[in-house]
């Protein structure tokens, strides 16, 4: 008989025999699925930040006047909202609005439909995200307590740019499974609300209180239209810019706008829908904050001079020294510390799959704080320009030693981390579900079973065919002339089973 070729079946996860809960484990096919999409595009948009951080800094050291006329070149009415800004103005205020607009859609959904939903399960990443805002705090306080030092800056180093992250995943190569990327954008995610309440409440001044309650109008106005399902871009794209410009007057940063406009939207499905309003807006949207606001926004904010001197005084200047400190130091330490002591309170579990190197690796690469690090720098700085650019380049030098300490502890695993991917994404079947979501389905087993019974069928026909129709006495010839038959299709069996062991 010839023998049945093995079917690679993927490894499920073990079962813990205790009821500790575990964390970092598989995600949920539709939460996998809307993780796969977006990441894909924040992972596009984080090689494109890259390119316009570096178009910036080269812009800026060989053709310093012509980047500086084009930063300050002015655009936009005077009248009635003061609206004549400058392009470094327009990009910090403006387009990150967008960006902001889309945080807030996924912080809703994470409510609704994601990590967040689960008080149990949202507390990892929350803790994990506060203690990476504190612990960069702390440490930029301290090491501004003294004569001479820049308390005002101690929020530039409290957040983690979650598109550069991504980007530096894309260009070293790294095939991190879908649990951490997962826990890395919920953190991503928690750290960028932090951020907008920090701004909101340490960065704004001289709040006109007419301007913002006619902001907060149009915000009821948004809200009620959209859940009265009121539909078309050419009425909510002009509402939008009419909140944004009263926020902006009134004082408040404007970015706070799009949080808001995007925490308002419905995150949830109803009915027979494939997708919630949230989910399609931002599916829209997310392209036009990856691709184009943030890396414009990068272009305008990151051309700062690099030279000997200034990399001197990244080091031995209180403010930015503070800020490499709080990135490379803070974030890691503190993400990780606050996961782990999490872990050990709640009795969580880590996945088997994985090690806590691995959970320390994402910590490092949390330290990468770049499009919001730029833009709490120039909101702390105002008055002080040199400063705020010393600054801007302790927050790339902080954020390429994160980048660089992360793509040696991620290379280290890279070869295991492809593994667990290749398991999450076989699909032997071709149904298009990948097979570790179906190994307690009989109809995948039946599926799987029937691939094997193909190459035992002729084996078990050639052995019977001489006892029923041939004399016993010519069965050593017959078995000599038939042995080739059943090995052939074997092998093809072989050839068209993807993924088996041969």
């Amino acid at each position: 008989m010839a023998s049945q070729p093995p079917v690679h079946e993927p490894t499920p996860t073990p079962t813990p025999t205790s009821q500790r809960r575990q964390f970092l484990g598989r995600l949920p096919l539709p939460e996998r699925s809307y993780l796969a999409d977006a990441l894909r595009t924040e992972t596009v948009g984080g090689v494109l930040l890259l390119v316009a951080a570096v178009v910036a800094l080269v812009w800026a050291n060989v053709w310093p006047d012509a980047y500086q006329s084009v930063l300050n070149y002015t655009v936009g009415p005077s009248a009635p909202l003061h609206l004549d800004l400058t392009l470094g103005t327009w990009a910090k205020d403006g387009l990150l609005t967008v960006f902001f607009f889309v945080a807030g859609i996924e912080l809703k959904r994470e409510f609704v439909a994601g990590e967040l939903r689960n008080p149990r399960a949202a507390m990892l990443p929350v803790i994990a995200a506060v203690c990476g805002v504190v612990l960069p705090a702390v440490l930029y306080t301290v090491v501004n307590a003294g004569p001479g030092g820049h308390p005002s800056g101690w929020a530039v180093p409290t957040a983690t740019d979650i598109a550069f992250a991504l980007g530096v995943l894309a260009v070293v190569g790294s095939h991190l499974p879908s649990a951490l990327r997962a826990f890395l954008l919920t953190l991503a995610v928690v750290d960028d609300l932090i951020a907008i309440l920090i701004i909101a409440v340490f960065y704004s001044s001289g709040i006109k209180f007419w301007a913002l309650g006619l902001a907060f109008a149009g915000l009821a106005l948004f809200w009620f239209l959209h859940r009265r399902g009121v539909h078309g871009w050419y009425l909510f794209v002009p509402l939008a810019f009419v909140i944004w410009a009263l926020m902006h007057e009134s004082g408040v940063h404007a970015t706070v706008a799009g949080v808001a406009m995007g925490l308002m939207l419905r995150c949830h499905r109803e009915g027979d829908e494939k997708h919630s309003p949230g989910e399609h807006i931002e599916h829209l949207v997310r392209p036009i904050s990856a691709g184009v606001a943030v890396p414009v926004f990068a272009l305008f904010a990151a051309g700062v001079g690099i030279s000997g001197s200034a990399l001197r005084e990244v080091f031995t200047q209180s403010a930015p020294f503070g800020i490499v400190l709080g990135l490379v130091v803070g974030k890691s330490v503190g993400v990780f510390g606050g996961t782990w002591l999490t872990a050990r309170f709640t009795r969580a579990e880590l996945n088997p799959q994985l090690k806590w190197a691995d959970m320390f690796a994402v910590s490092v690469l949390a330290g990468i704080g770049f499009t919001v690090s730029l833009l709490i720098d120039e909101l702390a700085f105002p008055d002080d320009p040199a400063l705020a650019d010393r600054a801007k380049a302790a927050v790339l030098v902080g954020s390429l030693i994160c980048a660089l300490a992360a793509t040696v502890l991620l290379k280290l695993r890279n070869r295991h981390y492809r593994e667990l991917c290749e398991e999450e994404d076989r699909d032997l079947d071709g149904d298009g579900i990948p097979d570790v979501y179906q190994l307690d389905d009989p109809a995948w087993q039946a599926r799987m079973a029937a691939r094997a019974q193909p190459a035992e069928a002729p084996a078990q026909h050639t052995e019977a065919q001489p006892t029923e129709d041939r004399p016993t006495e010519a069965r050593p010839t017959e078995t000599q002339h038939t042995d080739p038959g059943p090995t052939r299709p074997a092998v093809e069996h072989r050839d068209e089973g993807r993924g088996t062991a041969p």
